[in-house]
């Protein structure tokens, strides 16, 4: 065992030189592939006529003409819309505010104060696998607070990098309330089930009984890996002088009245917001899309006001209960005690614009390339063509989802690939739509923490990088990840089997067999 870890050691490197060397290996296997003729032919569900349309995929080469002009002409167009980027930066700025007014500390402190450790990990666990559904916003809203809550706590900020960024990231594959990305495969789910059945319609809540066990118990399991895994192989933390922070016993009357002047202006700014997320009532229902017929997608949807507003509305809600805890503690005195504040979270965050800058050439590459794609249609194709029925062919289409997520992470755009043989196969051997939905996004989610391909991946690096003396590197990074993709996968396949064997209904009109 001493021995593979020194070599471990050996081969771990800096993740922005893994970067750059992922990054190479791309343009070399784009080129290579091109030379072959590399190329696959799939059946493509079209939503509006309802039937198959043939799709081909080829590699894009990034070592001729075209692609090296790629490369020069769009890198740094392609880190300036680089999403985790714009969102990690605005919103560390309300969080940065939060942490030097004191508000963070005496919040933590008030909400964890009689509850034991496990607690707090397994409500705060439930709380990332329930927020999931927002989307990307909530990786970098909730790891740097995750790192915070633990720090405060006097326990070691990576593990709650790590198990939040394993909740967030697994949470994808279940939460009770369908998620905008849940909605956008249905449309391609169901239309995939009428290649069988001309009139299939799937209801919104489909899973919801499936979902209420999974979320609890997968938190539960993310809390007992980070608890007796991931906690004690990290040890304690070592603190600098300017991160102690004071034990107390209880908060001062000025943090009191802080805490309190925060509650009241954080609740008449969200009362109002919610009020305009409401449909159908007097003035209110503002800020939904009202071309969509899903609520989730009115909300959530790509035209929506959340999904451009929302991160600035939450950045918001952060700057207002600073100021006012501030206010009310005496700790923000001036305007200039505001602008300081404002950029303290972004102080020594050099490495981690690189860190963002490398893996977004990276996955940008990766996705020219259609290497990503090509991979998918080609398992597309085993699927269609295979012959399995029953556990087997349930078994196959959870394997082929885990390890298409590798190389394409999106769920929307991977089912969209995958659904056209997945579903009717799965329905031809006695599932339903439904079912076949569910296993794609369970086997999806397994991966998703694990393949530095997804775009959110670089900002749990990168904290990981914040909080140790000595680089992670992705190899260690996935490390820690792998213990909460294994747990979770052998629940999944209790619960798949569990549903399917017994007959159990996966949620309102559904069920797993037809």
């Amino acid at each position: 065992m001493k021995k593979f870890k020194k070599i471990g050691e050996k081969i771990s490197m800096h993740p922005i030189m893994a970067f750059i060397l992922l990054t190479g290996l791309v343009i070399i296997l784009s080129g290579i592939l091109d030379a072959l003729d590399a190329s696959v032919t799939y059946n493509k569900v079209n939503t509006k006529t309802g039937g198959y349309e043939t799709t081909l995929v080829t590699v894009e080469s990034l070592l001729n003409l075209s692609g090296i002009k790629y490369v020069f002409s769009n890198t740094v167009s392609n880190f300036v819309s680089f999403t985790p980027l714009s969102m990690l930066l605005i919103v560390l700025i309300g969080i940065s505010i939060m942490d030097r007014s004191g508000f963070l500390d005496s919040m933590f402190f008030l909400l964890t104060k009689r509850m034991p450790k496990t607690a707090v990990t397994f409500v705060f666990t439930l709380i990332c696998i329930v927020t999931s559904l927002t989307g990307d916003l909530c990786f970098v809203v909730l790891i740097p607070l995750a790192a915070l809550l633990f720090k405060y706590g006097k326990r070691n900020p990576k593990a709650g990098i790590i198990s939040s960024f394993a909740a967030l990231s697994l949470g994808y594959g279940m939460n009770i309330i369908i998620s905008s990305v849940d909605s956008s495969m249905l449309t391609a789910t169901e239309s995939a089930a009428r290649i069988i059945s001309n009139l299939y319609t799937i209801n919104s809540a489909c899973f919801l009984y499936i979902m209420i066990p999974a979320t609890l118990i997968g938190a539960a399991l993310i809390t007992y890996v980070t608890e007796k895994i991931i906690a004690p192989r990290l040890g304690k933390y070592e603190v600098d002088e300017e991160e102690i922070v004071q034990d107390k016993d209880k908060l001062t009357r000025r943090e009191v009245k802080g805490l309190l002047l925060a509650g009241i202006g954080a609740l008449i700014y969200l009362v109002v917001f919610i009020y305009n997320i409401i449909p159908n009532v007097p003035f209110g229902g503002n800020l939904l899309d009202y071309s969509q017929n899903r609520y989730i997608d009115k909300l959530f949807g790509y035209d929506s006001f959340f999904n451009s507003g929302f991160v600035f509305v939450i950045t918001f809600l952060f700057f207002l209960c600073g100021v006012l805890y501030g206010v009310g503690t005496k700790t923000i005195k001036n305007h200039h005690d505001v602008c300081n504040y404002l950029s303290h979270s972004l102080d020594g965050i050099g490495k981690i614009i690189v860190l963002l800058f490398c893996s977004s050439m990276f996955i940008s590459l990766l996705r020219y390339t259609n290497i990503g794609s090509l991979f998918t249609a080609f398992l597309s194709n085993i699927v269609l063509n295979s012959s399995f029925t029953g556990v087997p062919l349930l078994l196959m289409v959870l394997l082929f989802s885990i390890i298409s997520t590798i190389l394409q992470p999106s769920f929307v755009n991977r089912w969209n690939i995958l659904s056209g043989s997945f579903v009717p196969a799965m329905m031809s051997g006695g599932f339903t739509a439904e079912f076949a939905q569910l296993v794609f996004t369970a086997g999806s989610s397994i991966m998703y923490p694990i393949t530095p391909v997804m775009a959110y991946f670089v900002i749990y690096i990168s904290f990981l990088e914040k909080y140790d003396k000595e680089s992670v590197g992705i190899i260690k990074s996935i490390k820690y990840m792998i213990p909460y993709a294994l747990i979770i996968l052998a629940m999944w396949v209790v619960l798949l089997l569990l549903w399917y064997v017994i007959g159990i209904p996966l949620g309102l009109s559904s069920s797993s067999v037809l």
